[in-house]
């Protein structure tokens, strides 16, 4: 039976946002369970692309508990909602037999506590499941614990599920690049593999820009993130990794310093660079 829903899910995960959007379009005649699942991938891609309010105005509070779950995330990221209405919200649902067994339920749950850098939380939400994106979850949670060998025992079990999908590829490569040494070369044609056979993205070419910044190839580096930059001039990880490169390279990086820190405030690059603006400011006014 063909998956109605493949298309739209591996662009979601590529970060082909604007793909996801245009193809769910053509998507009808589909049951309730694809039809909320197709909803839940367009309200995702419009988060990422920073529109919360278009999702938190569409999505009404009568929809299936997934979309609400996706509701969620919008109002959390977008400080629409108190850290502790959001958390309140999710131990309701984590508590309700009826809701906990909903993988976007999990999901949400897992992304928000991990954002919020309670790890153990988010583990609890994502771990034991056979759905590849939860695992994938934990996988990245596990590199942010600096545990690199429980989150090479996750791919695994998520080759165990499906060693060809394009979440078990991307899972392997995040974790060769935290392994480091000849990984870091496999994690690269990892991103090129997916890149050529699907199309590439902003997010492919940072991964791959990333591993070719850890082998020291700075150049190779720049030129990816500029292809990046021509995908999505807004896209905050592109131009962390542009500021990380050009200063390498002795570059000019002032532009991409001022963008990082309008489009993204609350990235942690650009926390770094108002603190260390606020630094400069504090010097030059001591010597005044």
């Amino acid at each position: 039976m063909a998956d109605l829903l493949f298309n739209v899910r591996n662009s979601f995960y590529l970060g082909a946002y604007n793909t996801v959007i245009n193809e769910a379009a053509d998507l009808d005649n589909l049951n309730e369970v694809d039809s909320i699942e197709r909803d839940c991938f367009v309200y995702r891609s419009y988060i990422a692309l920073g529109s919360y309010d278009l999702v938190i105005s569409e999505i009404r509070d009568s929809a299936a508990t997934g979309l609400l779950a996706v509701k969620l995330l919008a109002q959390y990221l977008s400080n629409k909602k108190s850290k502790d209405d959001v958390m309140a919200t999710l131990a309701d649902w984590l508590g309700d037999s009826a809701c906990n067994r909903n993988s976007m339920v999990l999901l949400v749950a897992g992304m928000i506590h991990a954002h919020e850098g309670n790890y153990p939380e988010a583990l609890k939400a994502c771990h034991g499941s056979n759905n590849l994106e939860l695992q994938a979850l934990c996988v990245q949670v596990y590199l942010k614990m600096d545990r690199p060998d429980k989150a090479e025992a996750q791919v695994k079990s998520m080759s165990a599920v499906d060693d060809d999908a394009t979440l078990t590829q991307l899972a392997t490569a995040w974790v060769g690049q935290a392994l480091g040494g000849a990984k870091v070369q496999e994690a690269a044609y990892v991103y090129q593999e997916l890149g050529e056979k699907y199309n590439y993205t902003a997010s492919l070419y940072n991964g791959r820009a990333v591993c070719y910044m850890k082998m020291g190839r700075w150049e190779d580096a720049d030129h990816d993130l500029q292809e990046a930059f021509n995908k999505d001039a807004k896209d905050p990880d592109t131009l962390s990794n542009l500021i990380s490169v050009g200063l390498h390279l002795g570059k000019n990086v002032a532009r991409y310093q001022t963008q990082l820190k309008m489009v993204a405030p609350t990235h942690p690059n650009s926390k770094r660079l108002e603190a260390a603006d606020e630094a400069f400011a504090r010097a030059a006014a001591s010597i005044a």
